[in-house]
This record gives C-alpha cells, sequence and structure tokens, in this order.
C-alpha cells in the first residue's frame, strides 16, 4: 500500500496526479488527511480523504508527501506524518516533491543521499548532496523540484515498486514523452 498524505495547503496537481498515476499501476494508495477528512489543496480544491489515520505500518510500501503551502508546514508538524515516518524505516520508499523534500530533511532522512526540492528548500535538507535534477533517485528516497515534474516522479514510484516496464506502458498510455 502507498499512502499519501494530505494537508490543508497541499499542492493539487503533485497530490492528485501521483494518485492517479499510482492506482493506474494497480497499486494500492491510500489518501491520509492530516488535517480532517477533507483537506483544501492550495488553489481551492477540496478533498475527501481515504482516512485520517494511517493503515497498518507493515502493509506500507511507500510514502508520498506533496509540496505545496501551507501543506508542506503541517506535514511537516503533524505527529501522524512523524510517527509513520519513524516506524516506516529503511523497508518504505520515501517520495516527496517540492517543499516538502524538507520534511525528510529536517529528520535526517536524506543524509548522505542526493536529492532535489524546489529552488529555495535545498538548506533544508540536512545531510543531503543536493542536486538539480527534476528527479532524483537515492536507495529508498524519491525526490522532485515541483508541480510541472509529477508525472515524472510517479511514474518513477512505479518504476521502483513496480517495475520499470509498467511504467512505461502507462507513460506511453498517457502520451508522456
Amino acid at each position: 500500500m502507498v499512502i499519501v498524505f494530505l494537508a490543508d495547503g497541499f499542492e493539487e496537481i503533485e497530490a492528485l496526479a501521483t494518485v492517479d498515476v499510482l492506482r493506474r499501476a494497480g497499486l494500492e494508495v491510500c489518501t491520509v488527511g492530516v488535517t480532517g477528512q477533507a483537506v483544501t489543496g492550495s488553489h481551492g480544491i477540496t478533498v475527501q480523504t481515504d482516512s485520517t489515520e494511517v493503515p497498518p505500518i507493515n502493509e506500507v510500501q511507500a510514502v508520498v508527501l506533496p509540496g505545496g503551502l501551507p501543506g508542506t508546514t503541517h506535514l511537516d508538524s503533524s505527529p501522524l506524518v512523524e510517527a509513520c515516518l519513524r516506524q516506516t524505516g529503511d523497508n518504505c520508499l520515501l517520495c516527496a516533491i517540492c517543499a516538502a523534500p524538507s520534511v525528510l530533511g529536517k529528520r535526517g532522512l536524506l543524509c548522505g543521499k542526493r536529492a532535489t526540492c524546489y529552488p529555495g528548500y535545498e538548506a533544508q535538507l540536512s545531510g543531503a548532496i543536493t542536486v538539480g535534477n527534476a528527479v532524483e533517485v537515492d536507495g529508498n528516497c524519491i525526490t522532485a523540484k515541483g508541480a510541472g515534474v509529477t508525472i515524472d516522479f510517479a511514474l518513477t514510484i512505479v518504476a521502483k515498486l513496480v517495475s520499470p516496464e509498467k511504467a512505461k506502458q502507462i507513460g506511453d498510455a498517457m502520451q508522456c514523452r
């Protein structure tokens, strides 16, 4: 199962396009609201989440943190996100886009790893080797720059959790370059 955390002020494209692509790949995705069951994105779109609780940790294959403000700030201060990140450990794929890699960076989860983020957030990726790539994969971490690379971000998650072939199939079907 993949958990996508949503908080008021989330970036809609980063969250919803990622959920869409992951579900196209046949992955079980659970959206978890950290500011309530209904969350409103940074552009005024309100989404009803699947849950306000994290599914059993032993079922979690990946955690996705979309960016956006103040969504990233809410994720960073959420005890639910904190507990999930602490409990999943190295057995879980940690995925964050835009400003959200800062949530991983502040917890030392990017230490010694190559990572990318929205320009201006590099200092918050404590211990990371910051790179300018649109999407970066290092070990169990996938980070990305922002809304414009969301499909690449999501397809990279599919490649890691399902297969590169499945990611290519979905990308081709969606007319991605």
